[in-house]
């Protein structure tokens, strides 16, 4: 994509082809080898047509003519062997054509599960940076391309390549000098090909990425239907819309344009090679050059439909096979992606203490968590206790390299401990949670957790360790245990209730009409935001972590039910380190340490009455001197 928005079109078409082409003879190999073959055999029992015409005139028809006691019999058992022949070829259609559906289903099937596990293993940057409508399309839009093209493109074009090859031979068998008229013929029609497809293709490649935008577009306009209404955005955003739509009209419209001509040009320039081959033909077998007879005429020129039609299916099948190829590129974009990189080695273990202090892993579930280090110095392992204490030395971090959004940040949340972040949209307070769930690293200076490097700590074990709400509530399509239970899977009933009954869900959950066990869809939308919001706090609850990060999680709820979910969230953060970002400072005020934060910096630090003797920005925020933005 450049920078302007337009969609570019890829150099690597050729690649791109052989990589699908993998997929297919690497899945099913066997099965693929036994559809070239079973073309092979329609190939050849369709040219058995042609081929039949110049032996039944020239050594079984004529022979007959004015004969007073014709033999039919040795034209009858002609006329079986062909019928056997003609048979085969059907059987042979119809197995590989069966053969084609069972290898593009388990080709996109493959394709599908690489493409999902791979995204599985993408950094947050990649979700940031890519709208999900694009992402979107990858599954329903590109890989649709993907299946008309194994299904139908694929055999047609092994089909036409072979009969070409069937029936050259054959030309030539028959009359070498009419091939040499048909070759010329089948030269401009390859030129006029590569001109028309290649402009056809570049339109192709743009048409699917028009596509993608104009989904990603839609998604996310479904998605914020309520703004749009309420800000009366409809004309803009159909005048935005619009934009999208006349480009991907207008890449649509050339590609199609260029593809539909193919057809008709190829078709012609193969009726003007029958009408010259006659012509041709007709005077050297006056003349009595190349021994042409009757029979060699009808099968030759038989073979000129012959020759030409497989042009003409390749032609017709062009644009499926560039639209499956740009969609292709798109998909195999994506599965090259760096995943997270994640060089961490040390682990989160079960364990228990031993009476003189020392930590022993077990492999039961003890409850009690420790972090294994193993040390490549000296190849000696060390356990230390999950308690939850993070530490910022001097880190500095950018989402870009060259524009910093954090400067030089120190400060501590020991074991138990409650900090709270202050500060404007912008000045880096979410940032501060990405790195300590490692979505993203640190560029400069360091966070330890426990005492322990946090780039040295494996990502799923340190995420393991640590919960989080956040503003916006993302519910999965099921029912409300299996919601909770998403943050431990393996948690039996009475846990999901318990974790209930601390985040005060369990109440409303037991109004609904099947409790528990009500389904829920479109991310909660039966449910208030506060339940939602209720929901995420029981799901942080399962997990048990000692290490708890809310983000604005009673921003978006009205402060009757903020109440509700502020008592669950009390319930939650007992005994355990929390970090809190909220605008609400009346949220906060219990906090061991507020950190006001302004453009990555710390202006001020301490606890709710030193910050309000200290009369600056926090003062002025919470009398109300200072809104935040």
């Amino acid at each position: 994509m450049n920078k302007g928005g337009r969609p570019t079109v890829t150099k690597n078409t050729l690649k791109t082809a052989r990589r699908l082409l993998k997929y297919v003879t690497g899945t099913y190999k066997v099965q693929f080898i036994l559809v070239v073959f079973c073309i092979l055999v329609s190939s050849i029992a369709s040219i058995s047509v042609s081929l039949s015409l110049r032996f039944l005139l020239d050594d079984f028809i004529i022979p007959l003519i004015g004969n007073k006691d014709p033999d039919f019999a040795e034209l009858y058992q002609a006329l079986m062997i062909l019928g056997t022949i003609f048979i085969f070829g059907v059987l042979a259609s119809f197995l590989y054509n069966r053969l084609m559906v069972v290898i593009g289903q388990g080709v996109l099937k493959r394709v599908r599960d690489e493409m999902f596990d791979h995204m599985q293993k993408l950094p947050i940057r990649y979700f940031d940076q890519n709208t999900n409508g694009s992402i979107m399309s990858l599954y329903t839009n590109d890989t649709d391309t993907l299946r008309q093209m194994i299904n139908q493109s694929i055999p047609q074009v092994l089909m036409s390549a072979l009969t070409i090859l069937v029936t050259f031979i054959s030309m030539i068998v028959l009359s070498p000098i009419l091939t040499i008229l048909a070759v010329l013929v089948i030269i401009l029609m390859v030129i006029v090909s590569r001109v028309l497809g290649g402009n056809s293709g570049k339109y192709f490649v743009r048409q699917q990425l028009d596509l993608a935008n104009i989904t990603g577009f839609v998604e996310e306009r479904m998605n914020g239907q309520r703004v749009v209404k309420v800000f009366n955005h409809e004309k803009r955003s159909e005048e935005e819309f619009d934009v999208l739509n006349q480009r991907l009209y207008e890449s649509a419209a050339n590609a199609h344009t260029f593809a539909s001509i193919m057809g008709p040009v190829i078709g012609n320039m193969g009726n003007l090679l029958f009408v010259l081959t006659a012509v041709l033909g007709g005077f050297l077998s006056v003349m009595g050059i190349g021994n042409i007879t009757l029979g060699v005429m009808a099968s030759y020129l038989q073979f000129t439909k012959s020759f030409t039609q497989p042009f003409m299916q390749v032609a017709q099948q062009f644009n499926s096979i560039i639209m499956a190829l740009a969609g292709a590129d798109r998909i195999f974009n994506l599965m090259d992606e760096e995943p997270e990189v994640d060089e961490g080695y040390v682990t989160l273990v079960n364990a228990r203490k031993n009476p003189d202090g020392t930590i022993e892993e077990c492999k039961e579930r003890t409850g009690f968590w420790a972090w294994k280090h193993p040390h490549q110095a000296d190849g000696t392992v060390t356990y230390t206790e999950l308690t939850g204490d993070v530490r910022f030395f001097d880190m500095s971090f950018g989402y870009d390299a060259n524009h910093i959004v954090l400067h030089n940040l120190t400060l501590y949340a020991e074991p138990g401990q409650k900090l709270a972040f202050v500060g404007s949209t912008g000045a880096g307070k979410t940032t501060i949670t990405n790195l300590i769930n490692r979505f993203y690293d640190v560029q400069d200076g360091k966070i330890r957790y426990d005492g322990i490097n946090i780039n040295k700590i494996k990502k799923a074990d340190l995420r393991h360790s640590l919960g989080i709400v956040l503003q916006d509530t993302h519910l999965f399509t099921g029912t409300i245990m299996e919601n909770i239970r998403y943050g431990k899977l393996d948690a039996t009933d009475e846990e999901v209730y318990s974790a209930a009954k601390l985040a005060q869900a369990d109440s409303f959950i037991r109004m609904l009409p099947k409790g528990y066990d009500t389904m829920l869809t479109s991310d909660g939308e039966e449910l208030s935001q506060g339940q939602r919001q209720l929901l995420a706090i029981a799901r942080a609850a399962i997990a048990d972590p000692p290490v708890l990060i809310l983000d604005e999680a009673t921003s978006s709820i009205d402060t009757r039910t903020e109440s509700i979910v502020q008592k669950g969230m009390d319930n939650l953060m007992k005994g355990r380190t929390v970090f809190v970002i909220a605008h609400r400072l009346s949220t906060i005020r219990n906090s061991d340490a507020i950190m006001v934060l302004d453009h990555g910096r710390i202006i001020e630090r301490g606890t709710h009455k030193e910050l309000l003797a200290l009369k600056g920005t926090y003062y002025q925020l919470y009398t109300g001197k200072l809104e935040l933005s």
